[in-house]
């Protein structure tokens, strides 16, 4: 789909709401009146959809829907990953996440839409690292920071959907017409894995002459699409089989996170102009417009026809 058919789309279900009926829509905007009603369908369709998914996330066993920035104590998380991080160093990391709770969800939302806020997440300094480092050495420490982001994305209450190399991809369930809370949950997840890197794993990877490791974080939301690719297989040890699907998500906002996440200097946070439009004003203050050049993000909005305006946190 061109921009300018996007726009149009767009114009058309604004008027549709706006209570214009199709005839009128149809002559104001010079087209034909089949094309107006097969949007509005189209749109009625979707957001039935939505209603479902609303549904699900409402019912589904995740504390997601609170804010949880107060009830994390980020002075605690530090001084547990600095524990952990030494044992990793000096011995093996013990990796005990489990991805059940994560497929759990999925299974729910399976072959459907649904709104996520997406969480990217990636290493920075890890190819200085893997120059410096034997490889079981490398490993234990990108092992040992995959855990301490990870348990600080569900102590936030998202979920692990993938680990790719030395980056994590995450999501929070959300809803379009709520999204202040999973937004404002996402951000400050990305915040404390931050000051977790620079003030929990650092300071141990210094004891060790280490170089220091920092990371980076693009947030965005929007619709995906949860597919199923087959099946995982497992044999127990009395013989049975268990399948379960082996479930993944699709959609723009993955692409668009992952893009954002590479824009992001090493420290910092950067949102999609949805995410921040959710959030509280207090929360607005920590970020400001990011400019980048049409050439490096070409990004079109369907709702304004224009760039998809960046914020990076300040």
């Amino acid at each position: 789909m061109s921009d300018d058919t996007g726009y149009q789309r767009q114009t058309i279900i604004n008027l549709h709401i706006s209570g214009i009926d199709a005839d009128t829509i149809a002559l104001q905007l010079d087209i034909a009146k089949e094309h107006v009603d097969a949007v509005i369908s189209d749109y009625q369709k979707e957001e039935e959809k939505k209603a479902r998914s609303a549904t699900a996330v409402t019912s589904a066993p995740t504390l997601s829907s609170f804010p949880l920035d107060g009830l994390v104590d980020k002075e605690e998380a530090v001084k547990q990953a600095q524990e952990r991080v030494w044992k990793a160093l000096k011995f093996e990391p013990e990796f005990d996440l489990s991805r059940e709770e994560t497929q759990a969800i999925l299974e729910k939302f399976a072959k459907s839409k649904v709104e996520f806020v997406i969480l990217h997440i990636d290493l920075v300094g890890s190819t200085k690292l893997s120059m410096t480092l034997p490889a079981d050495r490398l490993a234990n420490i990108v092992q040992a920071f995959t855990q301490e982001m990870s348990i600080v994305i569900r102590a936030y209450g998202g979920f692990i959907l993938k680990y790719v190399g030395d980056a994590i991809l995450a999501f929070f369930l959300a809803d379009w017409d709520n999204l202040r809370v999973p937004c404002q949950n996402a951000v400050a997840c990305a915040n404390a894995m931050i000051k977790v890197m620079q003030q929990g794993i650092n300071p141990i990877l210094n004891q060790y002459d280490y170089p220091e490791l920092n990371v980076r974080v693009g947030i965005d939301v929007g619709d995906n699409v949860v597919v199923q690719y087959g099946w995982d297989t497992t044999t127990l040890e009395d013989g049975r089989v268990i399948r379960k699907p082996h479930l993944d998500i699709l959609g723009y906002t993955i692409s668009v996170t992952a893009k954002m996440t590479t824009l992001a200097m090493p420290g910092q946070v950067v949102v999609g102009e949805f995410v921040y439009e959710a959030l509280a004003d207090e929360q607005k203050g920590l970020f400001k417009p990011l400019v980048v050049s049409t050439e490096v993000w070409e990004y079109m909005s369907d709702y304004t026809g224009k760039v998809y305006q960046l914020y990076g946190s300040v």
